[in-house]
């Protein structure tokens, strides 16, 4: 597309047929054709709260996945951080393998906070 560096977006009608002074089509890139990736994006809402999985975009890269996010999902400044994780990146355990997961810490009561005492040092806990 005449004018649009590589990575940036165009300029609405730049590059389109019949639109502004352009008259020739889009020219074909090494991506075309093949879907841009799913991410996950992740907003912290306040400063010290937890991010929270606030949806789904699709994106070329992590840069435009950040800023698209940035724009869909923080319109009001209501967030003060953005995570973006590309959908295929993200590894979870299967809610079939709960048991093996997850029980096996029952009977270790020494991973459990209230198994050891606190010293009168740190009694402000």
């Amino acid at each position: 597309m005449s004018g649009v560096e590589e990575g940036t977006l165009p300029s609405p009608g730049e590059g389109r047929v019949g639109v502004g002074s352009s008259t020739e089509a889009p020219k074909a890139t090494a991506s075309a054709g093949r879907e841009w990736p799913l991410w996950e994006v992740f907003v912290r809402s306040k400063a010290g709260l937890d991010h929270k999985h606030c949806g789904s975009l699709h994106a070329p890269d992590p840069k435009m996945a950040l800023q698209m996010a940035r724009d869909v999902y923080t319109r009001r400044q209501e967030g003060v951080s953005v995570w973006v994780v590309r959908s295929d990146q993200i590894v979870a355990s299967d809610p079939g393998d709960k048991d093996m997961f997850f029980d096996p810490a029952e009977d270790k009561v020494y991973r459990h906070p209230t198994f050891y005492a606190l010293p009168k040092s740190v009694d402000h806990m």
